[in-house]
This record gives structure tokens, C-alpha cells and sequence, in this order.
């Protein structure tokens, strides 16, 4: 591939990775999913783009049913054209973030103290910035792939991806001709055991996400008078019963084998009669893992009426729920159960849970890259309680997994980093999972 390499001095992905994260977080692209108050996407694509234009890529840029929504791709040639190829995606929207709560303005990119700090540091500008960083030094040094990559920058992920990944599934499936695995955030990120032994968390399934609005309809009148038929009254009683609501224990094939690895490594044992309580014993972790244990119903807004001293005649409520693979149907069932018979629900966002077995040749090339960069180190599944992009990549039939490697301080807590203040990335972290990126796309 000589014909395509780019003359100039050859700069290492790690060498520039940190600058293009600083840089990237630099541009607010804030999804409040509002149209309103939205940013949108569109300055982050151009700078983007002009990353990899600037080394000799055509990068295809495409606004996706909405002004200022905007994704970008570039797909490098593999060495064997016949065989499948890999989709590494990652988003370039960020949830919404007050400058008054943190230690430094969070789109200033600062590099201090060790850290990259920022909105999207870890979720997920880092991931896109290493991505950038490893296309660019491909195509400076002429490296080839084992198979084609798809390179992959997308809009509205914190929203669900309706002006993402689930519009480009529905209306650009070309753009993943040939894919059929996908790589994207939330996993290969690192937890210290003890004696600097380090096991890598993988994503291999994640929680069906359904943003459910409830509504209840009554008669209106005077604050003042007897009323027994509230629409307040009821859609409080309905978010009430199923925010008190404690769903049935159900232990997923993937957190089965997530807590038996942990248990060969630790020797600690997390008996199911008495699971949400030995999960504590992993520390910061135990929130994500804990989640993903039952399903979740947790109410997050509420709306009804116009002045104290009047009786609406309706009343709405939205709730977050997350369920576990295969408990779709017995979820339902509960809901309809809790909420009664006076108060109706319909779907905000209904997307379905994702799964796919920790084995084959792409989990080995995962593991391989974690152990040539951190000797010794384990590498197990897990299911994130929350949601990504690989729910509309797996319509297209691919298997995705989170692979966002970072070998993390032993005493940060990670998990409340994501959407959280003063969120930030280790430097070291950063260029760690450069390098393993790097072994992984040159392997896979």
C-alpha cells in the first residue's frame, strides 16, 4: 500500500492522541435531545473530518434527518478484501454540563494534574480521539489491516441515536457493507484487584432501554372543592408504586459469567442469596454491576397542571426503565400491573437489550492487545445497565462489544465519571488504550 502513504515525519497514534481529545472536548456538541437547545454535532464532524482529510482520507460526512446532526465516516482497506469487516464506532454528542459545579470549565479540554478533564472525556470523546489518532497514523506510515475498518463518528447517541446510528441503519445501511462485528465504548476499561493485578471489564451485553411516559386523564375543577377523580393524584400513585418497586432477581448468562471469573480471581463469593450484598465488595464497580442484576423502573420527570389553585385534567410522568435480555414480555406484564388500570403508558424510546457470547477470534485479539501492553492481566464479560450505539448496529446483525480500553489509578472511581462533574481521563489511561487499540485493529 506504498502508493497510499503519506509523505512527512511519521507520528505515533499515542503521541497525538492526548491533543486530539483536549481539542475535541474543546467543542460543545451538547444533546439536551431538544431541538431547541440541542447543539448538535456539525462543528465537532467538520474538525473531524479536517483531521483526516488532513492525512489523505476521503471521509464521507452525512447529515442525518436533522440541521446540525451530522456523522462521519471513512472506511480503510484491509489486506483481504473477502473477508468481513469491523466497525469501530464512536459518538460526538455529550450530555449537557453546568460550568458552576466543576473544578474547570467542562469544554475547556484542560490537561492538568495527569488528567484530561472535560465533558465527554470518558464517555466518549477519549475513544473517538484515539480512534482519529490510530486512522491518521495508518495512513501516514501506509499501514494495512488484516480487513477492511469502518470508522465510524456519530450524532445523538445520548439521546437514543435517532439522528445516529438508528437513522443510518434505517436510511445508509451501505455505509456497513461487510460488517459484521462491532467494537465501540464502555469496555476494556480497567479494575485493580489488589497487588497490581488488574482485570479488564469487557462489554458483551447491555439492558434494553424503554423511556416510558405514563398519562392519566381525570376531571378538572377548583383546588378548593372534594375531588375524587385527580389526574395528579394518579399518575403519582402509578410513578410511586413502580419507583418503590423491586423487580424479581434474575442473574444473566453474561453477569453469571462475569461473577465467576471474578470469583477465581478474588476468591471472593458472591452468593445469590445474598448477591446485591457481596457485589459491595467490588468497590465503585458494584453500582454498574448491581444494575444489571433486576430489571429498573426509576421515574425521572414529571408534568401536570398550570396554576395551584386548579385541577388539571391530565397528568403525565416519564420513566427510565432498563430490562434484562429475554425479560421483556415479564417486565411488561409487572408495569401493567403496578401502574393500573387508570393510567395509560406508551414507548418514548423502546430499545432491545444486546448479547453476544465472550469467545472467537475478536475477544481472543482483544485479550491478546490488553496482555501484550499489561502483562498478567485478565480479561472477563460484563453487561452495562446502560445503553449504546451497538443497539442499532446489532439490527444489521452484527456482534458488538465495548472495547474503550483504559488501565485506570486504582483509587479512581470510574463509574462516576460517566455524566458526572469534573469528568476526566487519565493521560497515561489515554495513551494506554491507544497502544491497545492500535495491537487490536492490527491483529483483528
Amino acid at each position: 500500500m506504498a502508493d497510499d502513504r503519506v509523505e512527512g515525519t511519521s507520528i505515533a497514534a499515542e503521541d497525538e492522541v492526548v491533543r486530539l481529545c483536549s481539542e475535541l472536548i474543546r467543542i460543545d456538541t451538547t444533546n439536551t435531545a431538544d431541538p431547541e437547545t440541542w447543539v448538535g454535532e456539525a462543528e465537532a464532524a467538520e474538525w473531524v473530518a479536517a483531521q483526516l482529510t488532513e492525512v489523505g482520507y476521503e471521509v464521507e460526512r452525512v447529515e442525518s434527518g436533522a440541521p446540525k446532526r451530522e456523522n462521519v465516516f471513512i472506511r480503510v482497506p484491509g489486506a483481504d478484501p473477502g473477508r468481513d469487516a469491523l466497525l469501530v464506532h464512536g459518538h460526538l454528542d455529550v450530555v449537557p454540563a453546568d460550568p458552576s459545579e466543576w473544578s474547570v470549565h467542562p469544554f475547556s479540554g484542560a490537561v492538568q494534574d495527569g488528567y484530561v478533564w472535560g465533558r465527554g472525556a470518558v464517555d466518549m470523546k477519549d475513544m473517538v480521539a484515539m480512534m482519529i489518532a490510530i486512522a491518521r497514523q495508518y495512513r501516514r506510515e501506509g499501514i494495512v489491516p488484516p480487513r477492511d475498518i469502518v470508522f465510524a463518528f456519530l450524532a445523538d447517541e445520548e439521546a437514543g441515536g435517532a439522528y445516529g446510528a438508528q437513522w443510518l441503519v434505517r436510511n445508509r445501511p451501505d455505509l456497513f457493507t461487510g460488517c459484521t462485528e462491532a467494537v465501540g465504548e464502555v469496555g476494556g476499561f480497567s479494575l485493580t484487584l489488589g497487588e497490581d493485578k488488574r482485570v479488564y471489564l469487557i462489554e458483551s451485553a447491555e439492558k434494553g432501554i424503554a423511556w416510558m411516559r405514563l398519562r392519566a386523564r381525570g376531571r378538572p375543577g377548583h383546588g378548593s372543592f372534594l375531588h375524587d377523580d385527580n389526574a395528579v393524584t394518579k399518575v403519582a400513585e402509578a410513578v410511586a408504586r413502580l419507583g418503590n418497586h423491586t423487580f424479581p432477581l434474575t442473574l444473566h448468562d453474561t453477569v453469571r459469567e462475569f461473577l465467576a471469573r471474578m470469583s477465581e480471581l478474588t476468591g471472593l463469593e458472591f452468593p445469590e442469596d445474598d448477591l446485591e450484598g457481596s457485589l459491595a465488595k467490588l468497590g465503585p464497580l458494584s453500582r454498574i454491576v448491581g444494575a444489571t442484576v433486576r430489571d429498573t423502573a426509576n421515574p425521572t420527570m414529571l408534568k401536570a397542571g398550570y396554576k395551584a389553585n386548579v385541577i388539571p385534567s391530565s397528568a403525565e410522568a416519564v420513566v427510565d426503565c432498563r430490562v434484562l435480555p429475554g425479560r421483556q414480555e415479564a417486565f411488561l406484564r409487572e408495569v401493567d400491573e403496578l401502574i393500573g388500570p387508570d393510567v395509560t403508558r406508551e414507548w418514548v424510546t423502546d430499545l432491545p437489550p444486546v448479547e453476544t457470547t465472550f469467545d472467537g477470534p475478536l475477544v481472543d485479539a482483544m485479550v491478546a492487545a490488553l496482555q501484550e501492553e499489561d502483562p498478567g492481566s485478565h480479561a472477563v464479560p460484563y453487561m452495562l445497565s446502560g445503553g449504546t450505539d451497538a443497539k442499532a448496529f446489532s439490527e444489521l446483525g452484527m456482534r458488538c462489544f465495548g472495547f474503550s480500553p483504559l488501565r485506570l489509578p486504582p483509587d479512581l472511581d470510574f463509574a462516576s465519571l460517566f455524566h458526572g462533574i469534573d469528568e476526566r481521563v487519565p493521560v497515561d489511561a489515554l495513551k494506554f488504550g491507544t497502544r491497545v487499540l492500535d495491537r487490536f485493529l492490527r491483529s483483528s
